[in-house]
């Protein structure tokens, strides 16, 4: 009910996110309602949640809604923001580009895109003119209005326009319902918005570049032209990302890859890389780090199978729920499938006996390759492949262990993290639209993760509806030098594969109960772990993971036969050395060892060799002076222990 004031008007109350009353004139939109609590607050809104979801500024605000006002400093603002962003684009390119048909423009993290049905290739020279028409676009300011018309009227518009897109989008919607549309001057865009209010909100827009993008991600479909683009309220903040664009582009680990000959992806095989001698390196030192650790922490090594038969991938859902990532073929006449995942061999390996609730928690650990299908317009570099090895584990405990464990799991994954200097964020999966098992079990499962985040005091964001179909999950999202975020550690409750495989451990009370297990990996896979470490690191590793940690250079072929000897020495004391004795300058070495991005140098000369030392470059720091080799042979092995 509204209240009238003195002057008549009548006002109702709404409920601010922190609870309190505030009373405002009826007919209000919700900048009205900013502009009463602020004026800095009516100057930076970008759009409104109102009880739990986003609306335009520009609605009424009703009677005893709760509001929260969300700016460019909120995720959902943002969005929202670059959502309108995008808009801006397409109108820019229709303008400009009469003939082009639109397809989707959504916000994506950090910026967004469009994307276009157009014969002409849009060039880099094509860009600058359509930048330079959403300025104008933004200068002109245009109100931006919401319109609900029905499906008949909307259907005939973008018929009439002959935006073939837009109608195929809109035959997929139940007629009869009323469809939303977002007007800016004569551009008109089917969309659920919301929207800003107006173009002029947007403050400096950057198209970044252009590529190709199947109709709806299908390889069977036409390929469009997407444009990427970025915009934020102030043009420092602009300069500031491309800054940090181009520092990410230097350390791009497909370039740093090939440059420092880690690893490469053959024509012959896309999405399957190849690790070269110095890649190999690296991985083998994760990996033995990886099962140094697991060891002391009471995990198991096991090894399954990569193929194994179609009933055994029905058994566990997989042939159901997840067959087109899948690989498949025949042995004998009989269907088989490649592993897109370890836990089903884990299980088979938990049935090959019987077990009793002593040996619980049982936890059985494996670096297996798994082969999952992905698209080609997907595939990059080592980030996102066909075939990878997952650092699996799966553990098998009683249902009054399940806290406790994975909270165990939390501690062995922040271990992992802070040994390479990540920070991270934590976010909770719930259960998807296709899941396995009944309603009593997801909950129980989810209420597991829930407690054990709470007894750490984690902070969490929750995913609705985003976790795997056969349990909610904990996924890790690592922070890297550059402040980008990379998933990578998950950990899943899963009450129903144990169900499923009916797998079975002989109680206290003599009787068989049904486990719990958790699935759980910390690097996600080696490949794409090692991929965001080459990008982390900008290719500089530590000395621990460094393929080459010392490099050992001559001054003049006088000083061969001691730079060789020096370099033996190290060798056979466990260090990774390479020796330099060309005809070259010692200037020309030195500076090719640090586009190598090794650790050390050591240089030796007369000097050097008289006195038998060396003389110390470190990478980063430039010439530390002479030292003994035996000095500084004691302090490059305490950094690879200390992996510092």
């Amino acid at each position: 009910m509204g209240m009238e004031n003195t002057t008549g008007q009548t006002h109702i109350p709404i409920v601010l996110k922190d609870g309190n009353v505030c009373t405002i004139p009826e007919g209000s939109t919700w900048i009205d309602v900013a502009g009463k609590i602020s004026k800095k607050l009516a100057r930076e809104v970008l759009v409104v949640k109102v009880d739990g979801k986003l609306q335009d500024l520009t609605a009424p605000a009703q009677a005893n809604q709760k509001v929260e006002f969300l700016t460019f400093e909120d995720e959902e603002g943002r969005n929202v923001y670059r959502h309108t962003s995008a808009h801006i684009l397409a109108q820019a390119v229709k303008r400009l580009y009469p003939e082009a048909k639109l397809a989707i423009g959504p916000a994506i993290a950090d910026g967004f895109y469009y994307d276009f049905d157009l014969d002409h290739p849009f060039t880099p020279q094509d860009l600058e003119e359509i930048e330079k028409e959403m300025k104008k676009i933004i200068k002109e300011d245009l109100p931006i209005e919401r319109l609900e018309v029905s499906h008949e009227e909307a259907l005939k518009l973008f018929q009439d326009m002959g935006e073939d897109y837009k109608v195929e989008l809109l035959q997929e919607l139940p007629p009869g319902e009323k469809v939303s549309l977002y007007k800016q001057g004569e551009f008109v865009d089917l969309c659920l918005g919301p929207h800003l209010p107006r173009t002029g909100v947007v403050g400096a827009v950057k198209l970044l570049s252009v590529a190709g993008a199947y109709w709806r991600g299908d390889e069977k479909n036409k390929m469009l032209q997407r444009i990427y683009g970025t915009s934020f309220p102030k043009k420092s903040a602009l300069d500031a990302y491309l800054k940090h664009l181009e520092e990410a582009k230097k350390r791009d680990h497909r370039k740093l890859g090939k440059e420092l000959d880690l690893f490469g992806i053959s024509e012959e095989g896309p999405g399957f890389p190849f690790f070269y001698p110095k890649g190999m390196i690296i991985r083998v030192e994760l990996e033995n780090f990886w099962r140094e650790v697991h060891r002391s922490r009471g995990y198991q090594e096991i090894k399954t199978p990569i193929i194994l038969s179609r009933s055994l991938w029905e058994r566990s859902g997989h042939w159901d729920l997840y067959k087109e990532n899948m690989y498949f073929l025949k042995i004998d006449g009989e269907d088989y499938a490649i592993k897109p995942m370890n836990c089903p061999g884990a299980m088979l390996y938990y049935k090959t006996r019987l077990h009793s609730y002593r040996e619980f928690p049982l936890r059985i650990a494996e670096l297996g390759l798994v082969h999952r299908h992905e698209r080609s317009g997907v595939l990059h570099g080592l980030l996102r492949v066909r075939c990878f090895t997952q650092d699996d584990a799966h553990i098998f405990m009683l249902p009054e262990q399940v806290t406790d464990e994975i909270i165990e799991v939390i501690d062995l994954i922040d271990y992992f993290y802070r040994t390479f200097g990540f920070t991270y964020k934590v976010e909770l999966s719930t259960k998807p639209e296709k899941a396995l098992g009944s309603p009593e079990v997801w909950e129980k499962a989810t209420n597991a993760l829930i407690e054990a985040l709470k007894r750490k005091n984690i902070p969490y964001k929750v995913n609705e509806g985003e976790g795997a179909f056969y349990g909610p999950k904990i996924d890790f999202h690592l922070e890297d030098s550059l402040g980008r975020s990379w998933q990578c550690g998950t950990i899943q409750v899963d009450f129903v594969n144990p169900e499923n495989f009916d797998l079975t451990y002989i109680g206290e009370d003599g009787n068989k109960h049904r486990p719990v297990m958790i699935h759980r990996v910390i690097f996600g896979s080696i490949e794409r772990f090692l991929g965001i470490l080459v990008e982390h690191y900008g290719g500089a590793f530590p000395v621990w993971l460094a393929p080459v940690q010392v490099k050992v250079l001559s001054v003049t072929s006088r000083n061969e036969d001691y730079a060789r000897e020096v370099a033996d020495f190290l060798k056979d004391e466990g260090i990774r050395v390479e020796l330099d004795v060309r005809n070259e300058r010692v200037g020309y070495k030195i500076r090719e060892a640090e586009v190598e991005k090794v650790p050390y140098i050591l240089v030796i000369g007369d000097q050097e060799e008289q006195t038998k030392c060396i003389r110390v470059r470190a990478r980063g720091k430039g010439d530390q002076g002479p030292a003994e080799v035996g000095e500084f042979l004691q302090k490059i092995k305490v950094e690879i222990k200390e992996k510092l």
